[in-house]
C-alpha cells in the first residue's frame, strides 16, 4: 500500500520499506524520482515545448511497455534535431508552427530505424506521438507535421461525423502497404496533405533541394489520388465531403505546379512501384478470366474474345508475397545529401535492396533487367522482382511487358502460375507479360 505524506519538508511517498521524497522542483532528477523531461525551442518568436516521455507504461499504442530512460546524450541529440526541425517549420510553414504546439506536446521517443522515420499516434491520446529518432531535421519536421495533422483530425472527429462507421478494408492508400478502411484513408489524406505542404514550402525556398522536390511531388499526388477516391464514396457524410472540399481547394492547384524534372520522374517511379506492388499482394484476378487466358495460351490463340479483362472487385487484406519498399529508400538516398556517393556507400545496406535495384537507380537499365530476370528464375512470384522488371523495362522503353507488369501485375502472375502447372515447358513470365500487355491498358 502506498502512503503519501505532506509536511513542511515537502511530499513523501512510502511503499512498504521504500520511501521517496519528491524534490521541490519536479523537473529535477533525484534518487527515487525520474521526471518526464522537456525540451524547448524558440525561433521567430514562436516557442515549442515538448515532453520526451520515456517513462509512462501506457505511452505505446497496444500494450504496456516498461520505461526506457534516455541517456543524457540521447536527450541532447533529440534537443538538437527538434530545435533544427522547429526552425524549419517556423521559417517555411509559419501558420502550421502557430498551431502545432497546441496539438503536439508529448513525444514518445522510439529507436532510430535505418533509412526511415516511422511515427504513430492515436485519437485516444491527444497531443502525443511516437516518433523514431532521426538526425535529419527535414524528415523530423515532416513527421511532426504529419502527426500533428492526425491529432488535430482526431479532435475534429470527436466533434463531427465525417463518415459512417465502415470498417471494410477496401481502399488503396499510397502511403500504406495494406488496404485501408475509409477512416484510415481520410486520416492519411489530411496527414499527407500537411506533409506535402511542408515539402512544397521547403522546395520553393531551396530550389536545389532535390529531395524536397521529390517528396512534394510524391505526396501531393498521393493525397490527391486518395481524396478523389473517397470524396463521393457512400460512407462519406456531407460534413466529411465539405472537409475534403476544403483540402481540395489548396491541394488541386498544387498538382499543376512545376517540379524539377528529375525529382518528379522519380516520384512517378516511386508511385508506380508502390501501386503495382500493392496490386500484386492484395488484388486477386477473377479465376474464370485467368482460366480462359491460360487456355488461350495453350491453344495459341492471340486473345480471348472477351476483350479487356475485368478489374478485380475488392482487395483482400491478406497479402500474397512480401514487400520491402527498398527502391523508394534508394531514391531518397540518391536525391539526398551526397547523391550518388551516398547511394554507393549506403545503398547496399538498405534492407531488401537487390543489386538490380541499385542498377536501376544508377540508370543502368540493361543490368537492372538482367538482375530482375535472374531473381525471377529463382522465384517467379516475387513481387519486388516482378514490379522491378516492369520499371526497368519501362525505363528502357515502353512496351507491352512493362505495361502489364506495372498496371496488371496480379493478372500476369496468376496466369503464369497456371501455366507453370499445366505446360511441359513453362514460358518465362516476361513473355506472358508481353502477351497480356498487348491487349490491356
Amino acid at each position: 500500500m502506498t502512503k503519501a505524506l505532506a509536511d513542511d519538508n515537502g511530499i513523501t511517498f512510502r511503499m512498504g520499506q521504500n520511501t521517496i521524497r519528491l524534490p521541490d522542483d519536479l523537473s529535477v532528477e533525484t534518487p527515487g524520482w525520474l521526471p518526464v523531461r522537456s525540451i524547448t525551442s524558440r525561433h521567430s518568436d514562436r516557442q515549442l515545448t515538448i515532453r520526451l516521455d520515456d517513462l509512462d507504461p501506457y505511452r505505446g499504442l497496444y500494450e504496456p511497455i516498461p520505461p526506457r530512460r534516455l541517456t543524457a546524450f540521447e536527450v541532447e541529440s533529440w534537443r538538437t534535431v527538434v530545435d533544427d526541425a522547429w526552425r524549419l517549420l517556423t521559417t517555411h510553414l509559419p501558420d502550421v508552427a502557430e498551431t502545432l504546439p497546441e496539438s503536439l506536446y508529448s513525444l514518445v521517443p522510439a529507436p532510430a530505424v535505418a533509412f526511415r522515420l516511422p511515427s504513430a499516434s492515436t485519437g485516444e491520446a491527444f497531443g502525443s506521438a511516437i516518433v523514431a529518432y532521426s538526425s535529419d531535421p527535414e524528415q523530423l519536421a515532416a513527421a511532426l507535421v504529419h502527426e500533428s495533422q492526425h491529432i488535430r483530425l482526431g479532435g475534429v472527429q470527436h466533434l463531427a461525423t465525417l463518415h459512417t462507421d465502415d470498417p471494410r478494408e477496401r481502399f488503396y492508400a499510397p502511403w500504406r502497404d495494406d488496404p485501408r478502411p475509409i477512416g484510415g484513408v481520410l486520416h492519411g489524406i489530411y496527414a499527407f496533405f500537411g506533409v506535402a505542404a511542408f515539402w512544397r514550402a521547403l522546395a520553393a525556398a531551396e530550389p536545389d533541394n532535390a529531395l524536397a522536390s521529390f517528396e512534394f511531388a510524391l505526396w501531393r499526388s498521393a493525397s490527391w489520388r486518395a481524396l478523389r477516391a473517397v470524396h463521393r464514396d457512400e460512407s462519406m457524410t456531407d460534413t466529411g465531403r465539405r472537409f475534403l472540399d476544403g483540402i481540395a481547394t489548396e491541394l488541386a492547384p498544387w498538382q499543376e505546379e512545376p517540379v524539377a524534372s528529375g525529382p518528379e520522374a522519380w516520384a512517378v517511379t516511386s508511385a508506380l512501384d508502390h501501386y503495382a506492388t500493392w496490386r500484386l499482394r492484395h488484388l486477386r484476378p477473377d479465376a474464370d478470366t485467368v482460366s480462359v487466358l491460360a487456355e488461350a495460351w495453350h491453344h495459341g490463340d492471340s486473345w480471348p474474345k472477351f476483350g479487356e479483362p475485368p478489374e478485380p472487385r475488392a482487395p483482400t487484406p491478406v497479402p500474397d508475397g512480401g514487400w520491402t519498399g527498398a527502391r523508394t529508400d534508394l531514391i531518397r538516398l540518391l536525391l539526398g545529401r551526397n547523391g550518388s556517393a551516398a547511394l554507393d556507400e549506403h545503398g547496399p545496406h538498405v534492407p531488401g535492396a537487390a543489386g538490380a535495384d541499385l542498377a536501376l537507380l544508377h540508370g543502368d537499365n540493361e543490368a537492372a533487367v538482367t538482375g530482375y530476370r535472374n531473381l525471377l528464375v529463382t522465384d517467379p512470384d516475387l513481387p519486388t522482382a516482378l514490379v522491378g522488371l516492369g520499371l526497368a523495362l519501362a525505363a528502357r522503353g515502353t512496351g507491352p511487358a512493362a505495361r502489364a507488369l506495372l498496371h496488371r501485375p496480379e493478372l500476369v502472375r496468376a496466369v503464369h502460375r497456371v501455366l507453370r502447372t499445366s505446360t511441359a515447358k513453362t514460358p518465362d513470365i516476361e513473355t506472358v507479360a508481353g502477351w497480356i500487355g498487348r491487349f490491356t491498358h
